[in-house]
């Protein structure tokens, strides 16, 4: 007869383990090769995190390279990353929504009608541009208040709601814009300048490209330290300055390379600036980790004391801002706003970036560098097929294809997950 066993009582001394710190393995093999095995555990049970979307990087510059060596030349990588900026900005308040497991497809008429905003009080009001601006964006918060408001309120579904705001958002933007349909934004403008003119000076750009790997370097030494003051695994440090290092030999590549040209375009540089802000508010706040366990389960976060309305509502209002500070960018970029802005396929480029990136449908997975992972393989892919002369319904099938395996690879990685106990 079997026996059941009863738990020893808790300890009520015994400190709390930090939520950022929570891991559910502790050290059993340390050093750099006990780190190894349980990297390669983690990735046959199912957590992949960004090895499906940069070995896929790596594969489509190499196909493309070896079509067309001009692929990887300075001046085609330059324009490259500064085309990619806007639409990888909406990219990032999409990934917001999708940690959630929702959806917001409204993003792309908001970032027209954002556009169309700042040029109608810049240049036919005489506004100052950072008064522009902050319109523009103020019409972002206030859409994403309205979402949430109505998500909350009544429970219509995300994918309705953004639906009726795609059509209302276009039919405004048509509106703002008037008869003319199109706005010019003085060239010689502050704004117009940062996005399309202004670059990094070369020494600074290599100054950055070393800082970068050595702040995450003193950052996850730090996050070492507590983690083995709470008793729990920890990355040896050879394996982290081994990251550091490639890291800094990339970002010095990446520099040189662009450096050969115009440079890394300061646009470039606040688009990253937000990608890493947002990842760090995912991953080290209260705010970003409520957001990965509604994605995970909804109720169970209610029941932990979540505050689940509000951080829908947040969700939703940051999404929608982001994909106005995309509007303001691509109109900078473009120095016009028209009724075609944030059209054609700026929802599907700024939704398969996210997805494509790493971000699972089902929500609960995901970082702010999906945006930005997901935006270099979208314009890779659309950049080199035109090198090719490639026409565009070729571009749409490729795009759609890479999209539905991105899915695919989410939906098996979760079933093996689960299989492992790791859901």
């Amino acid at each position: 007869m079997t026996t059941a066993h009863t738990p020893p009582p808790a300890d009520p001394n015994a400190t709390a383990v930090p939520a950022d710190l929570q891991d559910e393995r502790l050290i059993a093999s340390p050093g750099v090769g006990g780190w190894a095995g349980a990297t390669w555990q983690r990735v046959k049970s199912g957590d992949l995190g960004s090895l499906p979307v940069v070995v896929g990087l790596v594969l489509i510059w190499g196909v493309f390279y070896a079509l067309n060596p001009l692929f990887l030349s300075s001046r085609n990588l330059v324009n490259l990353t500064v085309q990619m900026v806007p639409i990888g900005t909406i990219a990032i308040g999409v990934v917001l929504v999708l940690l959630l497991g929702e959806i917001d497809l409204s993003v792309g008429s908001m970032s027209g009608l954002a556009g169309a905003i700042l040029a109608v009080l810049f240049v036919h009001q005489g506004l100052n541009v950072w008064v522009a601006i902050v319109a523009a964006l103020a019409a972002g918060v206030v859409t994403g208040l309205v979402y949430g408001l109505l998500f909350n309120r009544f429970g219509v579904p995300s994918f309705v709601i953004t639906l009726a705001g795609l059509l209302v958002l276009l039919g405004l933007q048509i509106r703002t814009l008037g008869k003319d349909g199109t706005i010019n934004l003085p060239f010689e403008s502050g704004l117009v300048q940062f996005a399309s003119q202004q670059f990094l000076p070369d020494v600074l750009a290599y100054v950055l490209a070393v800082a970068v790997p050595a702040v995450y370097l003193l950052s996850r030494l730090r996050t070492n330290q507590r983690r083995s003051g709470a008793g729990l695994s920890a990355a040896p440090l050879p394996a982290l300055a081994l990251r550091a290092g490639l890291l800094a030999l990339l970002l010095l590549v990446a520099a040189y390379v662009l450096n050969r040209d115009r440079g890394v375009s300061y646009m470039v540089v606040l688009f990253i600036a937000l990608v890493v802000v947002m990842d760090l508010f995912i991953r080290r706040t209260a705010w970003g980790r409520s957001v990965l366990a509604i994605g995970g389960n909804v109720e169970a976060a209610r029941r932990a004391g979540i505050n689940v309305k509000r951080v829908y509502l947040t969700v939703f209002m940051l999404c929608s801002t982001f994909a106005a500070l995309g509007g303001i960018l691509a109109a900078a970029r473009l120095a016009s706003a028209n009724q075609s802005s944030g059209g054609a396929d700026t929802n599907l480029n700024a939704i398969a970036a996210a997805v494509i990136g790493g971000t699972s449908l089902f929500g609960g997975r995901g970082s702010a560098y999906s945006a930005l992972l997901g935006i270099v393989v979208i314009f890779s892919i659309s950049n080199g097929l035109a090198l090719l002369s490639v026409s565009s319904d070729v571009r749409f099938v490729v795009t759609g294809a890479v999209l539905l395996l991105a899915v695919v690879i989410d939906s098996l990685s979760r079933r093996s997950r689960a299989a492992h106990g790791r859901a």
